[in-house]
């Protein structure tokens, strides 16, 4: 017997119900599939981004130090690390910048209160990684690079307050991420402060001011010359 219309039609409209629903799970498989991996995509993603900033903030090599003091003080100052990672310092700061002879270090310790990077490098340095390292200091950045006048464990080693680094050049990655961590850190004695508009001489030029001084000072012409000529008494 053969099927009427309406039965053929009946089975026509089922067969695409059945087409329908099966194409609805496939989608809905593949919507979940996709969901799935999206996830772990970005869990993934997150994780590493995770482990590179874990990295960045656990710096291979980085010493630290506590209990430092932060007096002002008028005169040098024997620090216990060299070069200085904090402690005893003068009232005035030593300028954010590059500088191309050793500095005052109790002027540079001052600027790490305030939350300077100061990167210290040997003086036999070769010049093509000095100025490298040069390049760490941009205007208005919390960045002090100078030789450094005395022992270094390293060609290059930064300090910041309470905290040192030494590498071997400033190819390491972990220069830069010595810089980007401490610069302008908040958990220093005096977080914000300045590092401008003070001291920009070297050590040396301090020496030279302050040599000029004592010998205007103990240098009677000197004197003579600058004091004020006496009135003299009228007759009478």
């Amino acid at each position: 017997m053969s099927k009427s219309s309406a039965q053929r039609r009946r089975e026509k409209a089922a067969e695409i119900r059945a087409q329908r629903q099966r194409e609805a799970r496939r989608n809905k498989i593949l919507k979940t599939a996709g969901a799935v991996t999206a996830a772990v995509v970005v869990v993934g993603g997150v994780g590493f981004a995770g482990y590179m900033e874990y990295k960045r903030r656990n710096i291979d090599g980085v010493q630290e130090f506590s209990g430092l003091t932060n007096n002002h003080v008028t005169e040098s100052v024997d620090y216990d690390q060299s070069p200085p990672v904090g402690g005893d310092h003068n009232s005035l700061w030593q300028n954010c910048g590059v500088y191309a002879a050793p500095l005052e270090p109790t002027h540079a310790v001052h600027s790490l209160e305030h939350g300077a990077v100061w990167i210290n490098y040997d003086p036999d340095l070769p010049a093509d990684q000095v100025e490298q390292l040069d390049a760490f200091y941009t205007p208005g950045s919390y960045v002090i690079v100078s030789p450094y006048e005395g022992e270094l464990e390293s060609p290059v080693v930064a300090t910041a307050w309470g905290k040192m680094l030494a590498v071997d050049g400033p190819d390491d990655d972990r220069l830069k991420n010595f810089v980007q961590l401490y610069e302008r850190n908040p958990n220093v004695p005096e977080p914000g402060a300045a590092c401008s508009g003070q001291v920009d001489l070297t050590a040396a030029e301090i020496d030279d001011l302050r040599a000029q001084q004592e010998g205007a000072a103990d240098d009677p012409a000197a004197e003579e010359e600058g004091a004020p000529a006496e009135e003299e008494t009228p007759a009478g």
